[in-house]
């Protein structure tokens, strides 16, 4: 049962860089180009809270980031700890759940 569930955390955490890959290179492209066009946190605010894409861009962004650090976390913790499995686990699963509260609350700031 447990290499099945390593076998589900390694696929998912390869499709989740699969697709954020394109959207640190998006993303980073826009703040280049923002920060380069002088445009101020107010200015970028206002653009991205008048498309309902940046919310969703974002939104998919902080699932894709919060799976794949909370499974890499897992291994760590996994490989280099004396944790027990089910420790290590619920340890990796608060990490996702405090980041996609974070990535929530941003999305929800930009929305």
């Amino acid at each position: 049962m447990s290499v099945r569930i390593d076998v589900w955390a390694y696929t998912l955490q390869r499709l989740s860089a699969m697709i954020m890959a394109p959207m640190v290179v998006i993303h980073l492209g826009l703040l280049i180009y923002a920060v380069q066009g002088g445009l101020s946190t107010a200015e970028m605010l206002g653009r991205t809270q008048s498309s309902v894409l940046w919310p969703m861009f974002y939104g998919l962004f902080f699932v894709a980031a919060g799976l794949h650090a909370s499974i890499g976390l897992r291994t760590i913790l996994k490989e280099t700890s004396l944790f027990s499995r089910p420790l290590t686990d619920g340890l990796a699963f608060v990490f996702l759940v405090t980041v996609l509260l974070f990535g929530v609350r941003a999305v929800a700031a930009i929305a």
